[in-house]
């Protein structure tokens, strides 16, 4: 026997109701999507939130960083060890540059750090590609390697200060300590190694051509690594770096006159003309060299900063299971959801 009940009709009133005004509504709903995370795209943990202490100020300290699918686990596992570390973490703001918009990256940002404070700004990698030669690393022939050298064209012009830093090192020490490091009038600041052999980052048609090496001149260039720097924005923009650098970049189109990336524009407009930094904030080369990437171990004294520079990258040599013995030191802060190598929350 069947029963009446008064409430379906009402029910299916009020569903027809809500369908007619979802079809003749003149502004339209926008329904939620689920959107599959893309498989070039890592999935993460969410960070904790960290949280100043009692005695920071409001002054903020502005760091910069690439922003790349490839690259994206090493800038997360840059990102947490700089807050993890830092006393008035709430103050640092990044500022990420990219090449091409990802929204996948950009969700993953910010689901794996909600509080995070940060801006992204887009690098036209058409200023760069009739300016790269050729290196003898294809990972160094990326636009968005060169975009250190457009960062002042980029971020506001609020920004006076800026510390850029690569993707593939973990700050171990308060970046703040960094951040408040005295130019001394220069445009630029980072730890120079003036025992290494400055002359092997050129060709010998470099050397060769007075008109080359004369560039040297009046200064005592040394090699200083360009993954770690502390930049004065306003001088950058008022001393014409930028194009100062763009004409060795022309120049090595013609002449072949180094085989790195990015690095030699820098060495040849300011090697000897930089503030000097602590070598402990730029504990470089622990992905070996650039041709095969072997372990190498750390070099003596305090560290700030761990730094893979070179072919080997500490979360492809742990996933493959031929870490080196460096590698666990970055282990505890990748943020990759399928990593067994890391550290549990």
């Amino acid at each position: 026997m069947a029963f009446w009940s008064p409430t379906i009709p009402s029910v299916l009133i009020g569903l027809l109701s809500l369908l007619l005004l979802l079809l003749c509504s003149a502004t339209p709903i926008r329904l939620g999507i689920i959107r599959k995370p893309s498989p070039d795209v890592p999935v993460f943990r969410e960070a904790p939130a960290f949280r100043n202490g009692d005695a920071c100020r409001q002054d903020k300290i502005h760091v910069s960083m690439t922003l790349d699918s490839n690259y994206l686990r090493g800038t997360m596992a840059a990102v947490l060890s700089i807050l993890q570390h830092s006393t008035c973490p709430e103050n640092v703001e990044f500022h990420f540059l990219w090449s091409r918009f990802q929204p996948d990256v950009l969700s993953s940002i910010k689901s794996t750090f909600p509080y995070l404070n940060f801006n992204v700004y887009r690098f036209d990698s058409n200023r760069v590609r009739g300016k790269i030669s050729k290196s003898i690393r294809q990972a160094l022939d990326q636009p968005l390697n060169y975009a250190r050298i457009y960062l002042a064209d980029l971020i506001p012009v609020g920004v006076k200060r800026v510390i850029y830093l690569d993707s593939d090192l973990v700050v171990v020490d308060d970046i703040g300590k960094l951040w408040e490091v005295n130019l001394k009038n220069k445009v630029l600041a980072a730890p120079e190694y003036c025992h290494a052999n400055f002359t092997k980052y050129f060709t010998d048609a470099f050397w060769s051509d007075p008109a080359f090496y004369r560039t040297f001149e009046g200064r005592k260039p040394c090699y200083f690594n360009t993954g770690v720097m502390v930049v004065d924005v306003d001088k950058w923009r008022e001393g014409g770096y930028r194009l100062k650098m763009e004409g060795w970049m022309t120049t090595q189109k013609q002449k072949r006159i180094y085989h790195l990336g990015s690095l030699p524009p820098f060495l040849l407009v300011l090697a000897g003309d930089i503030k000097g930094v602590n070598h402990r904030w730029n504990q470089h080369g622990l992905g070996g060299d650039n041709l095969e990437g072997k372990c190498r171990s750390l070099h003596p004294g305090p560290i700030s900063l761990l730094h893979w520079s070179g072919k080997g990258k500490p979360w492809l040599r742990l996933d493959s299971r031929k870490p080196c013995t460096v590698d666990y030191l970055w282990a505890p802060y990748d943020l990759y959801r399928s990593s067994s190598h890391s550290l549990e929350e």
